[in-house]
C-alpha cells in the first residue's frame, strides 16, 4: 500500500494585509493553532491560500516559512501544481528541496488536456521528484475531470501515492477505488462527502472546514478511521450548515472572512475574489455561533 497521511489536514487560508502583503505572524499563528488542536497534516499554497494569485517568489517564500515553523510536527504538503508542466516540475522540485512531506498538484486548468496528456503531465512531474505526489481532481474549477481509467494506469507510479477527489460524484469515486485499489489513497477533497467517502474507504479529508474547527474535523475523521461510522456521521450532519455557508460563496471567500471573525487574518483577499457579501457574512457568523464556535 501507498501510505499518505491518515485523517484531516488543513487546506490553509494565506492571511494578508495592508492591501493584499503576506501576513506571516498571523500565518504562523494560524498553523500554531492547527498543530494545538490535532490536526493531521497542513496543506500550504492551495486553492484555499490563493495561491492562483501568488506570485512565484511569494509561493516559494510561504511554502519554505511553512515548513520551517511547523519543523516536522505534521506532514506539510505543498501546494504546486500549475498547467504549465514545466513550472509544475521547478516549484515541486523546489519544494522538495525545502523539505516539503508531500506534494498537492491540481490537473491542468483551461488548456484543458487529453486523459492521455494528464498521464503525461503528472508523470513528468514524478520523474524528478523525490517526494510522494498526491494529484487534486476539481473539475468545477479546472474544467477537467481525472478518469477513473486514467487514475488506474497513474496508480502504478510509484510516487504518485493519493488523490484528492473533489469531482462530487460518488459513483466515480467508487469506481476509482475498485480500479485502483490499495495503489491509490483516496482523501475528500469536500468537506461534505467527508464520511461518504470514508466509507468507501478513503484516508481522510483536505478540509476548508478544518481551518475553522480543526479539532472537530481531525476527529470526524479518527471516528471514521475507527469504524465508528454513526459518531462520525452526526458531526457530519452537525457541521453541515457551516460547511455550506463556507461555500456559499468562491472558496475562500467565505473561509477569510469566518477567520477574520475568530482574529486569524484580516479580511483582505485578493482580486478578482472580493469581500463577502454583508447578508452572507452576516448568516455564516450566527450560524458559527449556533455550531458552539466560540469568538
Amino acid at each position: 500500500m501507498k501510505n499518505t497521511f491518515k485523517g484531516a489536514a488543513t487546506a490553509l487560508i494565506t492571511p494578508m494585509k495592508d492591501g493584499g502583503k503576506i501576513d506571516y505572524a498571523k500565518f504562523e499563528m494560524l498553523v500554531e493553532d492547527q498543530i494545538k488542536n490535532n490536526i493531521d497534516a497542513l496543506v500550504v499554497c492551495g486553492t484555499t491560500g490563493e495561491s492562483a494569485t501568488l506570485d512565484d517568489k511569494e509561493h516559494r517564500e510561504l511554502i519554505k516559512f511553512c515548513i520551517d515553523r511547523v519543523n516536522g510536527r505534521v506532514p506539510v504538503i505543498a501546494g504546486t501544481g500549475s498547467n504549465d508542466t514545466r513550472y509544475a516540475i521547478d516549484l515541486s522540485a523546489h519544494a522538495c528541496e525545502m523539505g516539503a512531506d508531500m506534494l498537492l498538484l491540481v490537473t491542468p486548468y483551461y488548456n484543458k488536456t487529453t486523459q492521455r496528456g494528464l498521464i503525461k503531465h503528472f508523470e513528468a512531474v514524478a520523474n524528478v521528484v523525490d517526494k510522494p505526489m498526491i494529484l487534486y481532481n476539481v473539475p468545477s474549477r479546472t474544467g477537467l475531470n481525472i478518469a477513473p481509467e486514467t487514475y488506474k494506469e497513474l496508480s502504478y507510479n510509484e510516487k504518485i501515492v493519493a488523490a484528492k477527489e473533489a469531482n462530487g460524484n460518488i459513483s466515480a469515486i467508487a469506481e476509482t477505488i475498485a480500479l485502483c485499489g490499495d495503489r491509490l489513497d483516496i482523501i475528500s477533497g469536500n468537506d461534505d462527502q467527508i464520511v461518504p467517502i470514508m466509507a468507501l474507504g478513503g484516508v481522510g479529508v483536505i478540509s476548508v472546514l478544518s481551518n475553522v474547527v480543526p479539532k472537530e474535523t481531525h476527529e470526524m475523521c479518527r471516528l471514521m478511521l475507527e469504524g465508528k461510522v454513526k459518531e462520525a456521521a452526526a458531526l457530519q450532519l452537525k457541521y453541515l450548515p457551516l460547511i455550506n455557508a463556507l461555500f456559499c460563496e468562491t472558496n475562500p471567500i467565505p473561509a477569510k472572512a469566518a477567520m477574520a471573525e475568530l482574529g486569524f487574518c484580516d479580511e483582505d483577499i485578493r482580486l478578482p475574489l472580493c469581500e463577502m457579501s454583508p447578508d452572507k457574512r452576516a448568516n455564516m457568523i450566527q450560524i458559527m455561533k449556533e455550531a458552539g464556535i466560540r469568538f
